[in-house]
């Protein structure tokens, strides 16, 4: 189990336990089911990066306390 943080920069930061082969469409269920938003409605980032459903988390090198930046669509 990996801990992630997720931070939207407006007050809300979301401490999410997961699995590293967990993609990130599952990874957005859990932080919304946190958050009361739909996950279709999350973008993570990373910098410029912006993260892909389909592909798991350890395919984007994300550790275990790793923070990642939280923003509505």
């Amino acid at each position: 189990m990996i801990e992630i943080v997720c931070n939207d920069r407006l007050g809300k930061k979301v401490r999410v336990k997961c699995n590293p082969d967990d993609t990130i469409k599952d990874l957005k269920k859990l932080i919304a089911a946190q958050t009361g938003t739909k996950w279709n409605k999350l973008v993570l980032k990373k910098w410029y990066t912006i993260f892909k459903n389909h592909v798991q988390l350890q395919d984007y090198e994300i550790h275990d306390g790793m923070n990642l930046e939280l923003y509505y669509q």
